[in-house]
């Protein structure tokens, strides 16, 4: 059997409870036809690049599948008759990732950055105040000098 990544977008206006179902029935038509989802990861709403089918948001969702073709056409085929289902990738794979998926890695992340820590000075200015550049020249060096400003 080969591998394959496959990710779905779902409506913005449909339930994380609903997308969930989703997932479970496509998940069920894999294991019908000989396959087994090794992995499933929702990704949670997110805003697409442009507009898909009048919808600017989207529900996405990760299954790695280890199933054979003709599982994976019966779910794609599924999937395009479901008014819910905005968009669909499958992509084959020589192997699994491990683990969380880099979009999981990236919300932990995200997460354990609250703003806190040391950032240093904002202001690019050296400790103690001084910013290392010249004093800027006032409108009135330049009003001596015969030059209009």
């Amino acid at each position: 059997m080969a591998l394959y990544e496959h990710i779905f977008l779902a409506r913005q206006d449909v339930t994380a409870q609903q997308v969930e179902t989703m997932t479970e029935q496509f998940k069920g038509i894999i294991e019908a036809n000989g396959g087994k989802v090794a992995k499933v990861e929702y990704w949670g709403v997110k805003s697409l690049a442009y507009r898909i089918k009048k919808n600017r948001k989207a529900h996405f969702s990760l299954l790695n599948i280890d199933a054979p073709s003709a599982a994976v056409a019966e779910m794609e085929r599924q999937m395009s008759i479901n008014e819910d289902i905005l968009r669909v990738l499958t992509i084959r794979m020589e192997e699994h990732e491990e683990g969380p998926s880099a979009m999981m890695r990236k919300r932990e992340d995200s997460d354990r950055d609250d703003r806190g820590g040391d950032r240093g000075d904002r202001r690019g200015g050296r400790p103690g105040g001084d910013s290392g550049r010249a004093p800027r020249p006032r409108r009135d060096d330049f009003a001596n000098e015969g030059g209009q400003f």
